[in-house]
């Protein structure tokens, strides 16, 4: 919906801590070397970030993890709006090193100990960052909210409780921050969609019915109607775009394609800060 988002820095992340941790290296920001990546599976990688910046060159990953830091950044002056998304209360030990990571990397087992953290040392983690995001950008907001995905390998009763923990932490953050707020995606998709319809085929990742109906609440909630209505306009142009035509050489394709081309010139228009470039290539034939 060319929204302008910068999306998970470090890659997905799960615990309080990562989350805080990451988000404070982005102030500075901090520089990686060649000393924070460890060589497993055929792969350079980081404790700190997820596989999508794995590579079998060091320099590459190096590279991609210190372009997000930058990035994040720059973004994070600029944002108005911060969403973090907590999913497990549940850490990771790197036993030889004593610390935490945000991503195991499929490492054996027997390399780390699980912990489930407590509600003390989240909130002091998450406190610490969201003073020093201020001082950084003082107009920034935040919105917490809790993943509904379901972490079932921990076990279900093991999954209630990182979540109950992770609900508690959100709400007294919340109740300290006047410019923080909680988003019930959660809720929504446990409470409410209480039906496996709703799910993907593994019955615990919420499937797009789930995703879209957390969207359509999100949208009504934060979003301005102006907004709403600009989103719907951009979502149903991203749908012609994307179909295709059995019979492209048809007069009635080239109609349908000149009306979208039409269409799409009139936001650009309107909304000269949006780059409608990608879609008037397409409707015009040369995308």
């Amino acid at each position: 919906m060319k929204f302008d988002v910068l999306q998970n820095p470090n890659g997905i992340l799960f615990d309080p801590l990562s989350v805080a941790s990451s988000l404070i290296s982005y102030l500075e920001p901090v520089s990686y070397g060649p000393e924070d990546l460890f060589f497993h599976n055929e792969l350079w990688q980081s404790w700190k970030h997820h596989g999508v910046f794995s590579d079998t060159s060091r320099q590459v990953a190096l590279s991609r993890i210190n372009q997000s830091q930058q990035a994040a950044h720059v973004c994070l002056q600029q944002a108005d709006w911060l969403i973090i998304t907590l999913g497990s209360a549940f850490a990771y030990i790197l036993k030889d090193q004593n610390k935490g990571v945000a991503n195991c990397h499929r490492a054996p087992a027997g390399w780390f100990i699980k912990k489930l953290l407590p509600i003390e040392d989240m909130l002091a983690a998450l406190d610490e960052a969201l003073h020093r995001l201020f001082d950084f950008n003082p107009r920034l907001q935040v919105v917490f909210t809790i993943s509904p995905v379901r972490h079932i390998r921990d076990g279900v009763i093991e999954n209630n409780r990182s979540k109950a923990r992770l609900i508690e932490v959100a709400h007294q953050l919340v109740n300290k921050f006047n410019r923080t707020y909680y988003f019930p995606a959660y809720e929504l998709v446990i409470d409410v969609l209480r039906d496996y319809r709703f799910y993907d085929k593994d019955l615990v990742h919420p499937n797009y019915m789930a995703t879209n109906y957390v969207v359509e609440h999100f949208m009504e909630y934060y979003m301005h109607p102006e907004s709403r209505l600009l989103a719907e306009e951009i979502r149903k142009l991203q749908v012609s775009r994307k179909h295709r035509s059995l019979h492209p050489d048809t007069e009635a394709h080239k109609r349908f394609l000149l009306e979208q081309y039409a269409k799409t010139l009139e936001l650009a228009g309107r909304y000269p800060f949006m780059d409608f470039s990608p879609e008037l290539a397409h409707f015009s034939g040369k995308g």
